[in-house]
């Protein structure tokens, strides 16, 4: 790492901080209403320029921890604070129009049909525990990499997860929906009910899912993204992570949290944003470009 740098996942929260703090602006009213946030905002911007200027002392790994994953430790705080801004823009949630339109893609409402259809206590600890399983990828994944000293994969990786999770949180306020667990509740004729994973899951989203946040499934996106850059790194992981994805994408549907216009848009967004950081993120990381003409002049030398 160079001395002092400003990495791409740096630029990406600071513009995310400030796109967000001038949506409230213009749509917050009264606008006494968001001062929490538009603080929160200031202060998150406040941090990310201390931390690049303070905190790249490539000697010290401690130092290193924080410089390199500290978007890592803000990402909950950024979920929390679209809960307090789902209606920004449009007063209410917009289901019945995404319910429509995959009853006429469909021909029915696919949550409605897994109810009556598909609800299976083993099904639906399978399910669960992929679902689960996002709750660990993050630290695990920022974590194991940094125990293995893979920083080529956490910048970029990094990058691309900021950028999945605020493309979702934007598309959050444009297009706000509630879910099928709380729009559809009164129509289900079964409970989901499991052992272990599905009672995990339930805790995990009573105690930290905000009320709507649905289109699209940042579950989704950003596991898709995760399993890109793990196996980019691993080959071999490349069974085990596609078949929980998949059955992760499944659990979102099955376990009534989301449509699959969610879990489609997502996989699209996460897909979008690999693919961006791939092209243009060697461009703005001067620790690769500094790297690729070290080289560049190794092999001119040699020749």
């Amino acid at each position: 790492m160079t001395k002092k740098a400003i990495y791409p996942f740096d630029i990406a929260i600071i513009a995310y901080m400030m796109l967000l703090s001038g949506l409230i602006l213009i749509f917050g009213r009264p606008l006494s209403g968001y001062y929490d946030e538009l603080l929160i905002n200031a202060a998150v911007v406040i941090l990310v320029i201390l931390i690049v200027q303070f905190l790249n002392h490539s000697g010290n790994r401690l130092v290193l921890f924080f410089r390199i994953l500290y978007p890592g430790l803000l990402f909950t705080l950024f979920y929390e604070q679209t809960g307090g801004l789902m209606k920004l823009i449009f007063p209410d949630f917009l289901d019945r129009q995404l319910i429509a339109f995959e009853s006429t893609i469909f021909g029915i409402d696919p949550s409605l049909w897994l109810d009556k259809n598909f609800i299976n206590i083993w099904l639906t600890e399978i399910l669960s525990f992929c679902y689960f399983s996002y709750y660990t990828m993050l630290p695990i994944f920022l974590l194991g990499m940094f125990l293995l000293k893979r920083y080529d994969i956490i910048k970029p990786a990094l990058t691309a997860i900021c950028l999945t999770f605020f493309v979702s949180y934007f598309l959050f306020l444009l297009y706000p929906i509630e879910g099928p667990r709380w729009y559809l509740a009164g129509q289900y004729t079964h409970a989901i009910k499991g052992i272990i994973f599905r009672p995990l899951v339930d805790i995990a989203i009573n105690k930290g899912a905000v009320h709507g946040g649905c289109m699209p499934s940042s579950h989704v996106a950003v596991a898709l993204v995760m399993m890109y850059y793990t196996v980019r790194a691993y080959p071999r992981t490349a069974f085990f992570l596609v078949t929980i994805n998949i059955g992760l994408a499944l659990g979102t549907v099955y376990g009534r949290f989301h449509y699959v216009s969610d879990v489609v848009v997502g996989a699209i967004i996460g897909t979008a944003m690999i693919y961006l950081t791939m092209k243009y993120y060697h461009r703005f990381d001067r620790t690769i470009l500094r790297n690729e003409n070290i080289k560049k002049e190794a092999v001119s030398y040699v020749s």
